[in-house]
């Protein structure tokens, strides 16, 4: 190849990462949009439904929390973790389960309720996002999934070199 075709592959693939970056930001907005209109559709605080969002991926990553988990990603005191998931408990959101591996740890996950409320509010959104994305191939659809696996990878490892300490090596 060229020096004036590398010049422009370089150029494009600039292009396409910027764009990307653009649209996962766009995401990240109307996300945020839509999740304040579902707390306050179901009377949360915004704490609640990022709780609710840090158990549902954990459950669909395979992965679980414990209420310490999930105040360590929320960043609050363990008083107030207590408090917001006895409280998500008693609006059956969310419910505690004995972990079957280790029966001292306790994990949490949605409740059928919880599950049912988000799956009534939620349904429409995924039928608009199947519906946009059925013209797409399905080659298309599994290389955005890699793209977006490995911008979800390199956030969580921002996130992790900006909350741990420096250990100096």
């Amino acid at each position: 190849m060229t020096p004036a075709g590398e010049a422009a592959d370089s150029a494009a693939r600039t292009h396409a990462e910027t764009e990307i970056a653009t649209d996962i930001r766009a995401l990240t907005a109307i996300s945020e949009q839509i999740a304040q209109l579902f707390a306050q559709s179901h009377s949360l605080r915004s704490n609640d439904f990022r709780a609710l969002m840090h158990i549902a991926t954990a459950d669909a990553e395979g992965e679980p929390l414990t209420a310490g988990q999930l105040r360590e990603l929320m960043g609050v005191s363990p008083a107030a973790i207590t408090y917001l998931v006895e409280r998500m408990i008693a609006s059956g959101h969310i419910q505690r389960e004995t972990d079957p591996g280790d029966r001292r740890r306790v994990l949490l996950h949605y409740a059928d309720r919880g599950m049912a409320v988000a799956g009534e509010f939620f349904h429409p959104l995924g039928q608009r996002t199947r519906s946009a994305m059925s013209g797409l191939p399905t080659g298309d659809l599994l290389a955005a999934h890699r793209v977006l696996h490995a911008v979800v990878s390199a956030m969580r490892e921002h996130h992790t070199a900006l909350t741990q300490p420096d250990t100096g090596s």
